[in-house]
């Protein structure tokens, strides 16, 4: 099934004559509210083949700022709530047009049991105790396989095709166009980058890549765009995080990263009484900083 946010504008598919290019063996779309792992894991958007974009207006007036969402889940589901709706409302209600971007993802079992323990797996990698020593330094050392490698070209390609779709409909919208940028969870995060680094189009405004992204050793575009990053220093992939910020700082392009004491990895819009409850705060004072809003 297809989930809006209760007050989305409309729901946009990205490719209505089907996208460049096809993952092969995905099965129909659902959504799982998977029961386990952070916070009771909040709905989540699973075999998607046909990807959308969802517009949420502010309540009130209109500052002018585009935003796309881009949920995690490793590139196997959508985290569509706390990543995704939720992050859109809280921006909305502050004067940001979001949009949610629903992507390509790489197959999985359409059988609930089977995708549930997938699930479980990949949430206990995610939440291995590691000394600092042993966390990867790229996403590489955890996954490498094809159907990864096929699905983190496409959702790319989703990313560059919605900051497309956003700019050419920007005045319907209430957006100027040179001020949409990206936020990024996870997975997400890692597709914010790899556009950034690729855009094929002129630059976003700024990125915010939350827990994950990476550069792979490629060169940073001397436009490369404002990055704000937060990660846990008790997240798997927090050296990754921190390799990020290095390179964008390395070229001389403005970074700004948070590395809270705890919070694991995934919390999102998620409230959990830990310091990375903060990082909205943090990112709100960082926008601001940009001056997007007031330009």
């Amino acid at each position: 099934m297809t989930v809006t946010p209760a007050n989305a504008v409309e729901l946009i598919r990205l490719w209505p004559d089907g996208p460049p290019t096809r993952i092969e063996g995905v099965p129909e779309e659902v959504e799982y509210p998977v029961r386990g792992g952070r916070a009771g894991r909040p709905p989540v958007v699973s075999h998607l083949f046909d990807p959308t974009r969802t517009g949420d207006v502010p309540e009130g007036s209109s500052n002018g700022v585009g935003v796309i969402v881009v949920p995690g889940g490793g590139w196997t589901i959508n985290a569509w709530t706390h990543e995704g709706v939720d992050v859109a409302r809280w921006l909305s209600a502050l004067g940001y047009t979001a949009f949610v971007l629903k992507y390509r993802l790489q197959a999985t079992d359409p059988d609930p049991q089977a995708f549930e323990a997938r699930m479980a797996a990949v949430d206990a990698g995610l939440a291995a105790r590691l000394s600092g020593g042993k966390k990867p330094s790229a996403i590489s050392e955890l996954i490498s396989t094809e159907p990864y490698l096929q699905a983190r070209a496409a959702c790319a390609d989703d990313g560059r095709r919605a900051i497309e779709l956003v700019r050419e409909q920007a005045g319907r919208f209430g957006v100027r166009p040179e001020t949409v940028g990206m936020i990024g969870f996870s997975a997400g995060a890692f597709l914010a980058v790899d556009v950034a680094l690729d855009p094929r189009a002129e630059q976003v405004a700024f990125i915010a890549p939350i827990y994950g992204g990476e550069t792979q050793g490629a060169p940073i575009p001397p436009d490369a765009p404002p990055l704000f990053s937060a990660a846990a220093q008790d997240d798997v992939l927090v050296k990754i995080v921190e390799g990020l910020h290095a390179d964008w700082s390395a070229a001389d392009r403005s970074s700004e990263l948070h590395v809270f004491a705890r919070g694991g990895h995934g919390f999102g819009m998620l409230r959990q009484g830990l310091p990375s409850d903060r990082w909205t705060d943090l990112f709100l004072a960082w926008l601001d900083s940009l001056g997007v809003a007031s330009a």
